[in-house]
């Protein structure tokens, strides 16, 4: 199986579990946040759900220039925004990877600021560490909100304290 597969396979069985965490989202408490400097409950349940299909869609090309800017993190209405932006993100990061080839994998990406270059990775590198760890970070710190919130924390890798699945 190619590393492509393997990252695909990956990226398939997390995003059913990052829908289950999104979920659990209490639509009443989408504007709260745990402290002035953080985002939102849906600041951040958008990013989650928007950033595979944003670092695919950035990684299209050979280089992202953050000088140029982008929309920042919305505030969602509503949880369907919410499910719409994960079933996006999802149908683009599949189509990405399907129809990545050898070159364009293993091709050189890289970030910018003007003509600063800030990192310059392999793609498949950068789908690895942005598009899937910096997913994963940011579910975690969604189960933090949770917790803070009172809100069932879902099993995620295994049952929570919430919930034992066994």
């Amino acid at each position: 199986m190619e590393m492509l597969e393997y990252m695909l396979d990956e990226f398939n069985v997390e995003a059913s579990v990052t829908r289950r965490v999104l979920e659990r989202i209490p639509e009443d408490k989408l504007g709260w946040r745990p402290h002035s400097r953080s985002m939102s409950l849906g600041q951040l349940a958008i990013h989650i759900a928007s950033v595979p299909g944003n670092i695919c869609a950035i990684t299209r090309q050979d280089s992202f220039d953050v000088s140029q800017g982008g929309p920042g993190l919305p505030q969602p209405k509503d949880l369907s925004e919410i499910n719409a932006a994960l079933d996006q993100s999802i149908v683009n990061v599949r189509k990405t990877l399907e129809d990545a080839t050898e070159e364009t994998t293993h091709g050189s990406w890289r970030l910018v600021h003007g003509s600063q270059t800030i990192m310059s990775q392999e793609r498949y590198k950068v789908w690895r560490s942005i598009m899937l760890n910096h997913w994963y970070h940011h579910r975690g710190q969604l189960s933090v909100y949770f917790r803070l919130l009172d809100v069932t924390v879902p099993s995620i890798y295994g049952p929570s304290a919430d919930e034992q699945n066994f």
